[in-house]
């Protein structure tokens, strides 16, 4: 994937008086099967969480409450996304560098992942990343 190629999408919103819900479905909504669901909460002002990127993992991320901006990064471009909907999500593609940046009070970011946590998955160093890109192209 190219950080061109992403976009939000939009999650099913039901409507009603009493409260609005929304709902995703693994390979309907999120077009991948999800093995792990974790949430971000409680970050402190000016602190980021993400740097990395995965080798297999594929993420589907929603700000359920607050807002927040990832930096999404293929090694060649980079472009922020402002999440701050709970009707909309963001998918990452593996091979991704992801940043999450500029919480406000309160913000919650609910994380629908297609992998089971794996360490050896993640690539942790920019300059790791960026080699692992040049390789994989």
């Amino acid at each position: 994937m190219k950080v061109s190629e992403a976009k939000i999408i939009d999650i099913p919103k039901i409507v009603d008086i009493r409260g609005n819900l929304s709902v995703v479905e693994e390979l309907k909504d999120i077009p991948f099967k999800i093995a792990r669901v974790y949430w971000v909460y409680d970050v402190p002002s000016g602190e980021s969480r993400g740097g990395h990127a995965h080798k297999r993992l594929k993420q589907f991320l929603i700000a359920l409450s607050g807002s927040f901006t990832v930096t999404l990064d293929d090694g060649t471009e980079r472009r922020k996304f402002l999440l701050n909907h709970p009707y909309q999500g963001l998918e990452i593609e593996t091979g991704i560098w992801r940043t999450l940046d500029d919480f406000s009070s309160g913000a919650v970011c609910l994380v629908l992942a297609s992998e089971l946590y794996d360490e050896e998955d993640y690539i942790r160093e920019y300059d790791e990343f960026l080699e692992y890109v040049k390789c994989s192209k």
